[in-house]
């Protein structure tokens, strides 16, 4: 993928190529729901592959991107990005510049998509903290919101933490069930 293609976002594609290759593949969902639901698959304790889309769209019919793809670059930086324990982990959303309808729609997108693949990754009763088990019922209420007409300044800013928040929760879950069963395996 050439570099133009690549967002500032700790190596994420650009939200168009992932867009583009979505359209390409005939694929029914949205750029910001579809990485939610890569990073759910992943936080749950899915197998990083690249034919993920058709393991988290229970689709064996849909084609596995190619190496070095917008969608296979969104994979290896996600899986990346979540085993790294500095916290540096971005959700791949529209620009700061676009409507706040629109990003709060596409957040509550990638919500949808997190919880539908970290269940079919983790199973009925994954391992889960304190935390991680109100962090995924709060991540299940962003879900099922809907975005409102644009706001004021004060709406920003609770978008901004909203997305922090997705952020953090998406590091604990993958925690405990990647990390910890991780760590518990070489314990053993």
């Amino acid at each position: 993928m050439p570099h133009d293609e690549l967002s500032s976002k700790g190596g994420l594609p650009e939200l168009r190529a992932v867009e583009a290759e979505i359209a390409q593949l005939s694929l029914a969902t949205s750029a910001s729901e579809l990485h939610g639901a890569l990073c759910g698959w992943l936080a749950g304790g899915g197998a990083n592959v690249r034919e993920w889309p058709a393991r988290i769209l229970v689709d064996d019919s849909t084609a596995t991107p190619a190496a070095g793809s917008a969608l296979d670059t969104l994979r290896t930086v996600s899986a990346a990005q979540l085993a790294d324990r500095s916290f540096e982990f971005d959700l791949l959303l529209p620009a700061d510049d676009t409507s706040l309808a629109e990003r709060s729609g596409a957040l509550f997108d990638w919500c949808r998509g997190f919880l539908g693949s970290f269940g079919l990754a983790a199973g009925g009763s994954p391992k889960l903290s304190d935390e991680s088990s109100e962090a995924l019922t709060d991540l299940a209420k962003l879900a099922a919101a809907t975005p409102q007409d644009d706001g004021d300044e004060e709406d920003e800013e609770a978008l901004v933490e909203i997305e922090e928040f997705v952020r953090v929760a998406t590091l604990l879950l993958h925690g405990d069930c990647v990390l910890a069963a991780q760590h518990r395996q070489s314990l053993n």
